[in-house]
């Protein structure tokens, strides 16, 4: 498809979305037939994302026009059934090292989920060494969850709405060195529970650390109800995947995506997506 129609097409329906869930908030959401409410972002941040700069770094569910969704999709479908069966609404996203694409995947995974017909999303930055989200969707944001974790900042100006329904993020612009203490700490373990249960209908995405190095993910992996782990095709090797994988709890880790794969009906532009348990 030309890149620059399916940008045309993608500006079109934020706006569409934009407005839609400006009107909601003025007015308060009507429900819909089953009685469930659309949620209300008056409590949160509006942004704007820069749709160029997001498509230039491979988000591209944040449209229906570009043909990569679908993979999300089927990985979408697998989760939530996973989901549903095991009482799970809390998901990690990590890899092995760094430059997987474990950003790509939480920030696509997460817009794949709000297109869902009556549950809400929030997309956590966990990688409090290296917080991306907010950069790869091109808007600026000072304050995320290590500024809630040093109790610099309460929930309501940490969550972020960037005009996408049912769809919120947290992601902020300081890093700090020493996170897995703050990770592990009695505020994460709060937020945590406030997250998982402030909502019945929402999923919990968080992008976090690679396994291998620091202890981050390993000391997040037990906050979660499961673990999604990217794997760079031509990236990581086996023996840091294997190494990787003893170092998680296995009965939560709900499966893999293989990133950058190139192969017969799965390439479109540079890059593909297969999913796997």
């Amino acid at each position: 498809m030309n890149l620059r129609k399916a940008l045309d097409r993608a500006k079109n329906e934020r706006e569409i979305q934009i407005n839609s869930a400006g009107t909601h908030a003025a007015k308060g959401p009507p429900p819909d037939r089953s009685g469930w409410l659309p949620p209300v972002y008056s409590q949160s941040k509006t942004v704007t994302i820069d749709l160029p700069t997001a498509v230039k770094n491979h988000c591209v569910a944040l449209s229906t026009e570009f043909a990569e969704v679908n993979y999300y999709k089927v990985l979408r479908t697998q989760l939530r059934q996973i989901g549903q069966q095991k009482k799970w609404n809390t998901m990690m996203v990590t890899s092995a090292s760094p430059n997987e694409g474990k950003t790509v995947t939480s920030i696509n995974l997460a817009a794949t989920f709000a297109r869902e017909y009556n549950h809400t999303v929030l997309l956590v930055d966990a990688d409090l060494r290296m917080q991306m989200v907010h950069r790869y969707l091109g808007y600026s944001s000072q304050v995320g969850m290590l500024d809630y974790l040093e109790g610099k900042a309460d929930m309501n100006e940490i969550i972020t709405w960037p005009g996408i329904e049912k769809f919120t993020v947290i992601s902020g612009s300081r890093v700090v060195v020493d996170s897995s203490e703050l990770i592990g700490s009695p505020r994460m373990q709060s937020l945590m529970q406030e997250l998982k249960n402030r909502y019945d209908d929402r999923y919990v995405i968080f992008d976090a650390p690679p396994i291998l190095g620091v202890a981050d993910a390993l000391a997040f992996a037990p906050l979660v109800d499961c673990i999604i782990i990217v794997v760079g095709a031509g990236i990581t090797s086996r023996h840091d995947l294997k190494e990787a994988l003893a170092l998680l709890p296995q009965e939560k880790i709900a499966g893999f995506v293989l990133n950058r794969f190139k192969g017969p009906n799965r390439m479109y532009g540079k890059y593909g997506y297969r999913y796997g348990t």
